[in-house]
């Protein structure tokens, strides 16, 4: 019997017309092993609804065809499911995707999906909110509420809003409890690392890990603007860790608290939330076809 399979396609990430998209299902997708169904998403959060919806429909394997925004949405409703789940990388960073070395070609991308080899990865929440990837706040939740505004998509596009926003970003002050230990930290960001990575092989921690039932909580202290192409050399060459501005600790639970409530970002989507926020992790609850 043919296992069913549904693809739940962003229409528009990645700046990618995906009219093309059918075509290549007939293609490349083995039909004698799946009985297959695509399904464009029209909305924010309408992902999230066609997931629930496929769970309801006894649907063997969903398929994220989107960037991290959209595997986002799917995951959060799939992981604990016992439900199976792909992923089609077309976004602007593929932040999962090249960290589960997931084809960005959309044709080899399918192929693998035939062999149906699978592993068991973590999910991370921040407060109710999940995250597969990467969350965070300070400065790189700022810029992703200013990004999410901007018409014009892409990785030139983030470092052109990056750059023109860095310079007038100030630093917060949090507190992070773990356990019965409280410490506080000044901060340009906080970032909250499942993967290595944020995307385009900008590895924020080199040594995270989406299966060890551990969080990376990446403390990006203040720095000296002539230090931030350093640092971008750094995450491209996975030496994050031997900069005496960047402070890793990994962490099951933490409490983190800050002077006001404001943006955080759940894989690159910008959410306001309160003043303290509880980060904490489900240990291989997600299938994931790789």
């Amino acid at each position: 019997m043919r296992q069913k399979i549904l693809f739940i396609v962003n229409p528009i990430s990645g700046g990618l017309n995906k009219t093309f998209f059918p075509s290549l299902i007939d293609q490349y997708l083995n039909l004698e092993l799946f009985d297959a169904q695509i399904i464009y998403t029209d909305y924010i959060n309408h992902a999230k609804e066609l997931a629930k919806n496929a769970i309801n429909s006894q649907y063997d394997i969903v398929v994220a065809v989107g960037g991290d925004g959209t595997i986002n949405e799917v995951a959060g409703v799939l992981e604990s499911s016992g439900k199976t789940m792909g992923i089609i990388p077309c976004g602007s960073g593929n932040g999962l995707a090249r960290t589960l070395k997931i084809p960005l070609n959309h044709e080899s991308a399918i192929k693998k999906i035939n062999f149906l080899n699978t592993i068991n990865i973590d999910v991370g929440l921040i407060n109710d909110e999940k995250f597969i990837n990467m969350a965070g706040m300070g400065f790189d939740a700022h810029i992703s509420a200013h990004f999410a505004n901007s018409i014009n998509r892409g990785f030139t596009n983030y470092i052109k809003s990056t750059l023109t926003e860095i310079s007038s970003y100030k630093s917060q002050i949090y507190k992070i409890t773990i356990g019965e230990k409280t410490i506080e930290r000044e901060a340009f960001m906080l970032s909250i690392a499942n993967s290595s990575q944020y995307g385009n092989n900008a590895h924020i921690s080199p040594a995270a890990s989406l299966n060890d039932n551990l969080l990376d909580l990446c403390i990006i202290k203040p720095f000296p603007l002539p230090i931030f192409p350093v640092l971008g050399f750094r995450m491209f060459s996975k030496t994050t860790h031997q900069s005496k501005y960047i402070e890793i600790i990994k962490v099951n639970k933490a409490i983190i608290t800050r002077d006001a409530e404001g943006p955080i970002h759940v894989d690159g989507e910008p959410l306001i939330k309160g003043k303290e926020l509880t980060v904490s992790i489900k240990h291989l609850s997600l299938k994931l076809i790789v």
